[in-house]
């Protein structure tokens, strides 16, 4: 087990605490900023969710984004570039798996017709899914799993090097994607919120992913 423990949290303080008591309850250390130099002295990257992505950073107009923070949209993705150059594990939840998503060239459903299965106000939306075989997600989880989702948005084109390995059952939304070569995972659901009562998973399981450091990753093979 590495002996650092520190997640750097990209993201305003305010608007960060599940994911601090998340890592926390998992025994990780969370460091949330707004610097990306100082991910140097952590062992991986935590992007949260939150608002929409500024659409002209894939390329579009605004078609139905909402609550965009475009400084912070920055900062992400220098956070991202920095883990990247320097192989370092990246953990995108919600918003986060989206900022991925454009990073290597895709693009977002800026609002999504079905977005019903996936939103609803004040509340997750729970769904089941089916994960692909050979994957993290499928040796922690198994090959179905019933998740939480807010989101309005998903992704559209694919960037570059990624696979999705998680799809909503009913209308195969992406819910999780991973690098091919490098240590990054993007999830569409919410692990640090999700409810034991409506299902048996443990979402701070998949946080084994932060342990390796190391560009080539242990387990699964496909990863």
């Amino acid at each position: 087990m590495p002996q650092n423990r520190k997640i750097a949290i990209l993201g305003r303080k305010k608007d960060t605490a599940n994911y601090e008591r998340f890592l926390a309850r998992n025994n990780f250390i969370p460091f949330t900023t707004l610097n990306p130099k100082e991910i140097s002295s952590c062992q991986g990257l935590l992007l949260p969710g939150g608002g929409d992505i500024t659409p002209a950073f894939f390329g579009e107009r605004d078609k139905g984004s909402r609550n965009i923070d475009t400084e912070l949209d920055i900062l992400q993705f220098q956070a991202l570039e920095f883990c990247v150059r320097h192989c370092l594990p990246v953990l995108g939840i919600c918003k986060g798996m989206q900022l991925i998503n454009i990073s290597f060239g895709g693009t977002i459903l800026q609002d999504m017709p079905r977005s019903r299965l996936h939103i609803a106000e004040k509340k997750d939306v729970y769904h089941d899914t089916w994960l692909e075989p050979g994957t993290l997600l499928h040796a922690l989880y198994g090959s179905r799993a019933l998740v939480n989702s807010a989101h309005h948005q998903c992704l559209n084109r694919l960037g570059g090097s990624l696979r999705i390995i998680q799809r909503c059952c009913e209308d195969g939304c992406p819910e999780a994607i991973v690098h091919e070569t490098l240590p990054i995972l993007g999830l569409q659901w919410h692990p640090e919120r999700l409810d034991p009562g409506k299902t048996k998973l443990s979402g701070g399981l998949l946080l084994s992913f932060l342990e390796n450091g190391n560009c080539l990753l242990q387990a699964p093979q496909s990863f």
